[in-house]
C-alpha cells in the first residue's frame, strides 16, 4: 500500500512506518505454529515423512505427526478433527480433495518365472482366482501363489479400483504388509506374484533383487507411461482435508503441491499435473476419460 509522506518527516520515522505497513501486509507467521496429524496406511509413509521434515524446516514453529496403522480410518479421523490430513486414493464427498501425485502399481514375479507380460484382463483373473496355474499364461506347470496387500492398504484398494474388482481379490494366507516384505517373498519363491509400488520395484531391479516387473497390455511400466496414462495400473495419491482447513494445514497442502514439495514426491511418485491426468472421483470404478481437476474437486 502506498502512503503519502508528510513534508519534513524524518527518515527513521518514515522507515518505521514503511516497515509497519509491510508487516501488516505479510501473512502472520505466528499463525503457522502448532501440530498437524497426517493419517493413512500404505506405501506413502516414507515420502510423507520426508515431506513433513522439509515443511518443518521452512516453518520452525510447526510439527508434523503421523497416524499410520492398519486400524486407521484416515478420512473419519479428519471428519472428527483427530487428524488434519488423510492420505488416500479415494475421495470423500464430505472432505476437500487435493491430488498431489500418481503411484504406478507394479506386478512383480520371480526373475526365474518365464512369464514376462500379461493383459489387464489376465491381471484381474490372477488376483481374483480365475487363473490358478502359470501354465495358463504359457509359463511353467506350477500353481500361482498370489500375495496380496492388507485390505486397508491404499495400494490394495488402488489396484482393485483400477481393475474394477473392488473386494473380489482372493488369496489364502496372511497379506504382506509392505513393499519390502513383498519383494523378499517374491524374490525367494518361483511361483509368487504380488503388487507393489512401481518406484520400489524399479529400485529393487537396480539393486539386483531377482524380480521381474510384468509388462501390461504391451506397455512398459515406468514413470513416463504412468504420467501419460498409457500404463493403466496406477492410483492417485490424494490429500483429504476439512472443507475449510486451518492455516497450518492449508500451508502444508500448499507446500506438497509446490515445486519443492513435488520434487520430494518425485523420489517415489509421479508428480500430479492439474487437468491432464485421470483420477477417480468416487470409490467406484474409474471411468475412462474422467479427470480430477481443481474445478471438480471439492473446494
Amino acid at each position: 500500500m502506498w502512503m503519502p509522506m508528510r513534508t519534513g518527516m524524518k527518515p527513521l520515522t518514515a522507515s518505521l512506518a514503511a516497515l509497519a505497513l509491510w508487516m501488516l501486509a505479510m501473512p502472520s507467521f505466528a499463525a503457522l505454529t502448532g501440530r498437524i496429524l497426517i493419517a493413512g496406511y500404505g506405501p506413502e509413509l516414507p515420502v510423507m515423512q520426508d515431506l513433513g521434515r522439509a515443511f518443518e524446516k521452512t516453518h520452525p514453529g510447526a510439527a508434523v505427526d503421523f497416524g499410520w496403522d492398519k486400524t486407521v480410518k484416515a478420512a473419519e479421523m479428519v471428519k472428527s478433527g483427530k487428524a488434519q490430513v488423510a492420505v488416500t486414493d479415494q475421495p470423500d464427498p464430505d472432505l476437500k480433495t487435493v491430488p498431489i501425485a500418481w503411484d504406478g502399481i507394479a506386478i512383480i514375479v520371480n526373475f526365474s518365472n518365464s512369464v514376462k507380460e500379461v493383459t489387464t484382463s489376465q491381471v484381474r483373473d490372477l488376483f481374483s482366482g480365475k487363473i490358478t496355474r502359470w501354465s495358463d499364461l504359457d509359463g511353467g506347470d506350477q500353481r500361482v501363489e498370489v500375495l496380496l496387500r492388507a485390505p486397508e492398504d491404499n495400494l490394495q484398494s488402488g489396484l482393485e479400483t483400477s481393475l474394477g474388482i473392488l473386494g473380489r481379490f482372493q488369496a489364502p494366507g496372511k497379506p504382506v504388509r509392505t513393499d519390502e516384505k513383498a519383494l523378499r517373498t517374491v524374490s525367494g519363491r518361483d511361483t509368487a506374484i504380488s503388487p507393489i509400488s512401481l518406484a520400489a520395484a524399479l529400485r529393487a531391479q537396480e539393486d539386483g533383487i531377482p524380480i521381474r516387473i510384468l509388462t501390461v497390455d504391451k506397455v512398459e511400466p515406468g514413470f513416463p507411461t504412468v504420467k501419460s496414462g498409457q500404463y493403466k495400473l496406477r492410483r492417485p495419491v490424494l490429500f483429504l482435508t476439512a472443507q475449510q482447513p486451518d492455516a497450518l494445514t492449508k500451508a502444508f497442502v500448499e507446500f506438497a503441491t509446490s515445486a519443492e514439495g513435488q520434487e520430494i514426491l518425485r523420489s517415489t511418485f509421479v508428480p500430479y499435473v492439474p487437468g491432464t491426468l485421470e483420477a477417480p472421483t468416487s470409490p467406484a470404478r474409474v471411468t475412462d476419460g474422467q479427470k480430477l481437476t481443481p474445478e471438480n474437486s471439492r473446494s
